[in-house]
């Protein structure tokens, strides 16, 4: 028979319930916000059906921020809240904040204005984007059709980097490791490399490689959606520099909803241990 503290606990236990709250950062380009809402809602039909899901965004999106779709799930019933940060690097300071603003951390890495969320769920944190097979398809799906002569090329993601100690680092590893298995997927001569807005190397990288090396350079924007970096920033640091660049960023793309459904698949499995 089992003991009373043990009946409970595990009725505690059967009770509970899962949800799953995707954060990304927002933007006040309606299609920036459609191409993350579309990404989610086809992430939604690999998971297990009647999951509770909601999209909020950092900010800009009125009626749609993180506060929001924490009332939305919890309306639910939501015991669980699985968070997917759609960042794509660990070294963005939002990471850092929103962890702080959801209780998961005591005390932020950097000094936000972000307050404490009202959240009653447990929270299960999970990662960024940054890095592996599925990303590095990605990121090369979007520019081989820029490929002419793989024996003279190489391959350039390009990110936002930061300005803040620890999280440059962070930026750099995780950008390091999807250019190495970039530049295996593609199997460009020059293999692939990576440089940063911040701090700005961008054209130091691109006249080392076409200068000394004599590549020809592709330009991979690591960014989540199109919108002011890949439309204005970017090319104005490219401008007078030989290289090929669509402005393409990762989404729209099918691997972002498998890359979400599998993270949050392999989170609600440890839930269930």
């Amino acid at each position: 028979m089992v003991p009373d503290a043990g009946r409970e606990a595990l009725q505690a236990e059967l009770s509970r319930k899962p949800g799953v709250l995707v954060i990304s950062h927002g933007s006040p380009d309606e299609h920036w916000v459609a191409l993350v809402e579309a990404a989610v809602s086809e992430a939604a039909g690999d998971l297990p059906a009647g999951l509770p899901l909601a999209c909020a965004f950092l900010e800009t999106v009125e009626g749609r921020l993180i506060q929001n779709g924490i009332d939305r799930l919890e309306s639910q019933g939501v015991t669980d809240m699985i968070v997917i940060p759609l960042f794509v690097s660990s070294g963005s300071t939002h990471i850092d904040e929103i962890a702080y603003a959801l209780g998961v951390k005591d005390t932020p890495e950097k000094e936000t204005d972000l307050e404490r969320f009202r959240v009653s769920a447990r929270v299960f944190f999970g990662d960024p984007i940054d890095e592996g097979p599925l990303v590095a398809k990605m990121v090369w799906d979007k520019v081989k059709r820029l490929s002419l002569q793989p024996e003279r090329e190489v391959l350039l993601l390009v990110g936002h980097g930061s300005g803040h100690p620890g999280f440059l680092q962070r930026w750099e590893r995780g950008i390091a490791s999807l250019a190495a298995q970039c530049g295996e997927l593609a199997g460009l001569a020059g293999g692939a490399d990576y440089a940063l807005l911040n701090p700005d190397n961008i054209r130091s990288k691109v006249q080392y490689w076409s200068e000394q090396r004599g590549m020809d350079v592709i330009i991979a924007p690591l960014f989540l959606s199109a919108g002011y970096f890949t439309k204005v920033t970017i090319p104005s640091r490219l401008e007078g520099l030989p290289h090929r660049y669509s402005g393409d960023a990762l989404l729209p793309h099918p691997l972002a909803a498998r890359w979400m459904s599998q993270q949050i698949l392999n989170i609600m499995g440890s839930l269930t241990c």
